[in-house]
């Protein structure tokens, strides 16, 4: 059975969703701080139309990030399932995490906006597919032992963090960089890590803003 179609009106309106967050990637991960009227701008749609979907830009933010953290979760999972050589399929996520940019949201906007308790469970759930995804390439003998969920994701953001200017070439340089990072979480490894990975904890209070925290 296939989907039925949608009607006109839901089709457009769907059309205008996507390019609304596709805008809203590009506009707040270059800078947080840009007016919700640039993302509506960049996306080719009336502000009307982006204020009926999205109320405030915190609306925007949260469910731009919400559905960066599911994708995430997604690209995880399929990792854990895959029947790929366990590098390659440890490879293969790495690098789709990277492709899709997920992280760029947590260097970008975390703190900028109050995450709701979706999120906060999406976490949750995310961290139990991570501890799932390292046990399996660790058991798997490609992941050295001394990695923790931290340091895979202290790698991707770090990549996340390259831009040289054109789209392309950053991609295609985060790439590359990525590909040195992961010489270095392969087992067993050339020597031991100095400290301790980054915590749960750690990682989780950058998602409150500053001005919560005071």
């Amino acid at each position: 059975m296939t989907d039925k179609p949608l009607s006109g009106r839901k089709a457009q309106a769907a059309r205008n969703d996507k390019l609304i967050l596709e805008a809203a990637h590009e506009v707040f991960v270059a800078d947080p701080e840009a007016p919700i009227a640039e993302v509506a701008k960049r996306a080719g749609v009336g502000i009307s139309a982006l204020y009926r979907r999205y109320p405030s830009k915190e609306d925007l933010l949260r469910k731009l990030a919400g559905d960066g953290l599911a994708r995430y979760i997604e690209l995880a999972r399929e990792a854990v399932a895959s029947d790929a050589e366990p590098w390659e399929a440890f490879r293969a996520f790495m690098r789709a995490v990277v492709i899709a940019d997920t992280p760029s949201i947590t260097v970008r906007l975390a703190g900028t906006f109050t995450p709701s308790p979706e999120m906060f469970q999406a976490a949750v759930e995310g961290d139990a597919v991570n501890k799932a995804m390292l046990a399996r390439f660790k058991g798997d003998g490609v992941l050295r032992d001394d990695v923790d969920n931290g340091d895979i994701q202290m790698v991707t953001e770090s990549v996340a963090s390259i831009s040289v200017g054109d789209p392309e070439r950053t991609r295609e340089v985060r790439l590359r960089t990525l590909e040195l990072h992961l010489q270095a979480l392969r087992a067993p490894g050339a020597g031991p890590l100095p400290g301790e990975p980054v915590s749960d904890e750690e990682m989780g209070v950058r998602w409150i803003p500053k001005d919560a925290k005071a």
